[in-house]
């Protein structure tokens, strides 16, 4: 089997490029910076069918994205999650936090319409080096 981005995720992201183990894909959502992490494993559901080498990557990378996103956008707070509830394929959410943002102090799941990016380039330009320096 190969690596296969599940329909729903590659709808709402764009894609930023590979780490070592994930695939970093940007949320389609301009309220918050909002990274997305997909191991390229298929057949991934839970953080629990991957190997204790798996993972401890995506934990380094998680971390890594998280540091690297609240650097480059002065965030107060990084969010991480895995929930699965609605896509299945095992996904890790990086979601940079700020105290006026639309959804503070709540969860950003559920908190009105995504707003897609007029232009999501230079979003990309500021953390595609950062997180995938070979791309």
């Amino acid at each position: 089997m190969t690596f296969a981005l599940d329909p729903r995720l590659e709808a709402d992201t764009i894609l930023l490029g590979d780490m070592a183990l994930s695939r970093v894909l940007l949320m389609n959502d301009s309220r918050f910076p909002w990274l997305i992490l997909v191991p390229r494993r298929e057949g991934l559901v839970e953080i629990t069918d991957m190997t204790p080498f798996e993972r401890r990557a995506l934990f380094e990378e998680a971390a890594l994205a998280a540091d690297r996103l609240k650097l480059l956008t002065g965030a107060k707070k990084i969010n991480l999650g895995a929930l699965g509830n609605v896509v299945p394929q095992l996904h890790v959410h990086v979601v940079a936090r700020f105290e006026a943002d639309a959804a503070w102090p709540g969860p950003v799941w559920g908190a009105g319409a995504a707003i897609p990016y007029d232009d999501p380039q230079p979003m990309l330009d500021k953390l595609r080096p950062a997180l995938t320096p070979g791309v």
